[in-house]
């Protein structure tokens, strides 16, 4: 029997594209056909262009980390505004060299897009020579509580998620 990730490498983005394609035109049964075809081919004819992706070892608690991250900001939205409309006090912005306890290239990717994604920091450069992560930050009173608060709250969560 020949497995199902042969003819369909990645499922997900298989679903994902038939999906994308139904929604962005009529629903017939032809679009649907063809989107279901798009979606079969496309991750097939690429397969050879992506990195094998990590498997998720806990499912639940990805889903917990999605949920942490959308409260986290909302909340860094408020923050930043503070930041921004607060009168009396200048930010103090830095560029902080954040030590990476991790070596796989999928959970470094989801960290660094995690902390660009929060307002009021940024992921600027990945260096891989040293396993460092450059972030900068718009307003930063400690920068050791900082590297703390995203090494317990994203880094961790992520090691668990993809075991690594």
């Amino acid at each position: 029997m020949i497995p199902a990730t042969r003819w369909v490498p990645t499922p997900l983005l298989s679903l994902l594209l038939a999906a994308i394609w139904i929604l962005v035109t009529s629903l017939s049964p032809g679009n649907i056909l063809l989107g279901v075809v798009l979606g079969l081919i496309i991750p097939k004819l690429t397969q050879q262009f992506w990195d094998k992706q990590p498997d998720v070892k806990r499912p639940w608690l990805a889903i917990k980390y999605i949920f942490v991250l959308f409260i986290d900001i909302i909340v860094a939205n408020f923050e930043v505004s503070r930041v921004i409309l607060a009168i009396r006090r200048k930010p103090q912005p830095a560029f902080i060299v954040y030590p990476l306890s991790m070596s796989e290239t999928f959970p470094i990717t989801v960290l660094a897009n995690t902390i660009s994604l929060t307002p009021g920091t940024l992921s600027a450069h990945l260096r891989l020579h040293d396993g460092t992560l450059l972030i900068h930050a718009l307003d930063v009173d400690d920068i050791d509580g900082m590297i703390r608060h995203i090494h317990e709250r994203y880094e961790l969560p992520l090691k668990e998620i993809f075991g690594c």
